[in-house]
């Protein structure tokens, strides 16, 4: 009983369940919604189901749609993320709080040099002359022109959270450190235990500490930004799943660091990932094996029997595989000329589609001109109004491309919307659509929160050299990544003599009749 209770129970919820996840949609976007995959199912680190070449033909799939929809692979995933990100932003606060600490003391080490002799003793001084109050003004001046240059170096936002520390970095504020408190106890022996009359002299100490400083600055900026600006090396990326290869010049930097201006380049030059074109070469090879059969046409016999037929079986197995495979290039080339053939036809439909519908847009806009203000349609209207005059031939167009998971029917409104805003043209429209862009083209659910994974066989904190390779790693690929030095180049010159130049023409008295 209590069992039949609880079945009960399940039913009930997932009936309530079922209700939730109803909406209401027109009948253009329940065909969109209806015949496309789920975005949300297919986010950073899900692969898309693999379909054949006909999916976008034949099959139909009824879904609800439900504005929260989690699997277990998301939940898993965002706890994940979640630990990560707590353990990066802890060590990132902590490094902006030692930089804060540090620039603290740096700052106002200078003005406590000038306070503390009119704190302790102020009876003792000496009067400050005129050299000594212009003093007063380079210390102001200098101070401030140090806290503007340390404000621009080294507190910018963060692009990436790295896996070790910054090594330069960090021997710079070991050696800020060091300088400061080796000036304090100088300060201290020699100032504070004698109580000096020279006020004169206390300031001229502290002007030498801010020269100081500004010349530790100017370190900072030959090691942190101009070290690396010649280019020494040559990187080749590749992407692991597709072959794709970029070439970038890098000057001397980390490894870490070099990954990282990698990335960068990576996110704005690559093509997006698309699993989805990569599942059609393995379901191509899974066919090859799923339809040979062997049939034991003598019956079922004894042990020996049975091995020896099952090696026969293996034996013609792979005899049958092997012939197959001499006219898999056949069924290859006629399987990748009907996908040709296919882009191109729905393609034009497209393009068709689209400069229909921009032409009623400029119609729309000649008559809205004579309306009153009150009628004026805003991009975003005339963007769905537009909309399903399209939306079949671009639905099945994303569909034979396999594109469908990087685009969502918000995502195609709103850049409708920004072309008909900018008056732009049914080309540049379709341009999103035609051709696969960067990554950063596409919504941010594509590479917000993708994690990286560097390994490398040497340390990270170490710089790069000759033939080094590493891996850049998230969930649906990899960065292989090669270093090789850019040669010395041994350039000689050879003079011309201008002179030289001049030329003699031979006419011949026989011509060829």
């Amino acid at each position: 009983m209590e069992a039949g209770e609880e079945v009960l129970r399940v039913l009930e919820v997932c009936e309530a369940g079922e209700q939730i996840q109803e909406v209401i949609v027109s009948p253009i976007e329940e065909d969109f919604l209806t015949n496309s995959p789920p975005v949300a199912s297919w986010g950073p680190g899900v692969k898309p189901p693999s379909q054949d070449d006909n999916w976008g033909e034949t099959t139909t799939a009824i879904t609800g749609t439900s504005e929260h929809s989690l699997s277990q692979e998301d939940i898993v995933r965002i706890t994940k993320d979640l630990e990560d990100s707590v353990g990066l932003d802890c060590r990132r606060y902590l490094a902006l709080t030692l930089a804060v600490i540090l620039g603290l003391l740096v700052f106002l080490t200078p003005l406590a040099f000038l306070v503390l002799p009119h704190l302790l003793w102020p009876e003792k001084l000496q009067s400050c002359g005129t050299a000594c109050e212009g003093l007063f003004i380079s210390v102001a001046f200098k101070l401030l022109i140090l806290l503007l240059a340390v404000w621009a170096l080294f507190f910018r936002p963060p692009r990436a959270g790295l896996p070790r520390v910054f090594v330069f970095r960090a021997l710079l504020a070991v050696l800020v450190l060091l300088f400061v408190i080796s000036y304090w106890l100088f300060y201290g022996v020699r100032i504070l235990d004698s109580q000096d009359e020279n006020y004169q002299g206390i300031v001229q100490y502290a002007v030498s500490l801010v020269d100081a400083l500004l010349f530790i600055h100017y370190l900072a900026i030959v090691l942190l930004e101009l070290r690396q600006l010649q280019p020494s090396f040559s990187m080749c990326v590749t992407r692991s799943t597709d072959g794709e290869t970029r070439q970038y010049n890098l000057g001397q930097l980390s490894i870490q660091r070099a990954a990282l201006a990698i990335l960068e380049h990576y996110y704005c030059d690559f093509s997006v990932h698309n699993p989805a074109l990569l599942s059609a070469s393995k379901s191509r090879a899974a066919k090859h094996l799923a339809g040979l059969k062997v049939y034991n046409v003598d019956g079922p016999g004894n042990n020996a029997a049975a091995a020896g037929l099952a090696h026969s079986q293996s034996r013609a197995m792979i005899a049958a595989a092997a012939r197959r495979r001499d006219s898999s290039h056949n069924e290859l080339y006629y399987e990748e000329a009907e996908h040709e053939r296919r882009v191109r036809k729905r393609r034009a439909r497209l393009v068709v589609a689209v400069e229909e519908a921009f032409t009623h847009i400029k119609r729309m806009q000649e008559d809205e001109q004579k309306k009153s203000p009150g009628d004026v349609m805003d991009p975003r209207e005339a963007a769905q109004a537009i909309f399903p005059s399209m939306a079949r031939a671009l639905q099945k167009y994303l569909r034979t491309t396999r594109q469908q998971h990087c685009h969502s029917m918000e995502s195609i409104q709103q850049h409708l919307a920004f072309c008909i805003t900018h008056s732009m043209t049914p080309k540049a429209f379709l341009e999103s659509y035609l051709s696969p862009g960067p990554t950063l083209r596409y919504s941010r659910d594509h590479w917000l929160a993708r994690q990286w994974t560097l390994v490398s066989e040497a340390s990270v904190t170490s710089g790069l050299k000759d033939g080094g390779v590493f891996l850049l790693k998230c969930v649906d690929f990899s960065l292989v990544v090669t270093s090789r030095r850019i040669p010395y180049i041994q350039l000689s010159e050879e003079y011309i003599d201008p002179k030289s130049h001049k030329f003699v023409l031979r006419l011949q008295s026989e011509t060829s009749v």
